[in-house]
């Protein structure tokens, strides 16, 4: 019989999702939003936040991809009906990447003043950098166990419970970071920047307490750790070993932006942080199509339904490029109130809306190449995925940023440079995807 991949089916992994998927991004910019309206250092505070957020952000993206490559497995097992054969390795995946995840906790922590300094950040911005990264770096294990977790649910082809987590940890880190970054009189103190850091810690705790509640108690998935390693442990670290090597390049990418705006200056830094927290939102908006692929993707290449890959790929590629003409639209209609939302600094905002119709551009862009790039990952595709980062980074971002900072382009240099980098990522995924299915469907 035939995997379902109609419009409901599709959407009904889609949805939920895309709403797990911007849990994590919706924790940054949260803090971004609310740090910016502070009364005290908003510009410095915001800055250490964006400098913080990616530093933080490329370690979840490098070690979270524990998520892909058990959801890869899994549905692939799904897809042959050898569930069975599988429920153990789990346990083992995400023992190895908590252990990972603690010896990162372990090394970065005593050198943040190094870390922060090699991103450029120098005066009240470093000591910001310092303060919150010490605090909110103890939220990384639980968001990688909970990336683990997700991936799992994700294999069994189930993407509402890591929603029901999400919302969850989103709207917590929301209150407390409220109740935290300004103060609740008569009750707690403002905690400015150390405030924002609690939340997303506390959240992040609160999430990864539901995940293992839920996958105790809704799925056969055991989390006993057996002492022989499972057969597809090599297979699995394989993956993440060319998952590693691809965010690095991803995020050799973003190191450079981030290390050019914050040498622009504080208020390019600022702009830069909010112009890339509403990016990455739409990024993982888009997400819900891109997992859905992931999720179905894997499934049809263990079934071997080529036909139906194919097909599943051109209705992605439509819901996708529509998902991102709706961001893009939405973006160019309140163009003005967005920026207002993070900050009222004229400066900044100055300097955000000199670039803020690139990044809306770029959403129908990068809609179809994390789609693809999903379904990379869920028919395991690693190798391929790595070596295209590589090229687009060393050989399109990375030039195309040197030349136009060159031309003193500034922040403007950062988003040409980023649009080209999408789309080198996505093209050569679409031909080799057509190359490769095209005749195992036709024969």
């Amino acid at each position: 019989m035939n995997t379902d991949i109609s419009f409901k089916r599709i959407n009904k992994l889609a949805i939920p999702a895309l709403i797990a998927g911007i849990a994590e991004p919706l924790l940054s910019i949260t803090d971004t939003a609310i740090i910016g309206n502070i009364n005290e250092n908003a510009t410095e505070s915001l800055a250490a936040v964006g400098i913080v957020g990616a530093y933080i952000s490329m370690l979840i993206w490098v070690f979270g991809q524990i998520r892909s490559a058990i959801s890869s497995i899994i549905s692939q097992y799904v897809g042959a009906n050898k569930l069975d054969e599988i429920k153990t390795l789990p346990a083992q995946a995400i023992a190895i990447i908590v252990v990972c995840s603690l010896l990162v906790v372990a090394v970065s922590y005593p050198f943040a003043k190094q870390i922060f300094q090699f991103y450029n950040a120098s005066g009240q911005v470093l000591t910001y950098c310092i303060t919150y990264f010490k605090i909110r770096i103890f939220g990384f294990p639980f968001s990688l166990f909970v990336f683990a977790i997700f991936g799992i649910f994700r294999g069994l082809q189930n993407t509402f419970y890591p929603m029901i987590i999400a919302i969850i940890g989103a709207l917590l880190n929301i209150v407390l970071d409220l109740a935290f970054v300004y103060g609740i009189e008569g009750f707690i103190e403002p905690m400015y920047i150390e405030g924002a850091a609690y939340a997303s810690v506390i959240a992040q705790i609160t999430m990864a307490i539901l995940s293992i509640l839920l996958l105790i108690k809704k799925t056969d998935i055991s989390l006993k750790i057996e002492t022989k390693l499972h057969q597809e442990i090599p297979k699995l670290l394989g993956m993440i070993g060319n998952l590693f090597i691809r965010t690095i390049a991803l995020n050799t990418a973003l190191y450079f932006a981030t290390a050019y705006a914050t040498g622009y200056g504080k208020e390019y830094i600022a702009a830069y942080t909010i112009g890339l927290n509403i990016w990455l939102l739409g990024a993982f908006m888009v997400d819900g199509y891109s997992s859905a692929g992931n999720i179905l993707a894997g499934k049809l290449l263990g079934a071997k339904e080529y036909k139906t890959l194919l097909l599943l790929s051109t209705n992605l590629i439509k819901y996708g490029l529509i998902t991102g003409i709706i961001i893009a639209t939405f973006g160019f209609l309140f163009y003005n109130f967005i920026g207002q939302i993070f900050t009222k600094e004229p400066l900044v905002l100055e300097q955000f809306y000199h670039v803020f119709w690139i990044v809306i551009l770029t959403q129908p862009i990068s809609a179809i190449t994390f789609i693809f790039d999903g379904m990379f990952k869920g028919m395991g595709f690693m190798k391929y995925l790595r070596n295209v980062l590589i090229f687009s980074t060393g050989f399109v971002f990375i030039p195309t940023l040197l030349f136009f900072d060159w031309l003193d382009y500034k922040l403007v240099a950062i988003w040409i440079a980023f649009t080209l980098w999408i789309l080198a990522r996505g093209i050569p995924l679409i031909i080799k995807f057509r190359r490769t299915f095209l005749p195992l469907a036709n024969s």
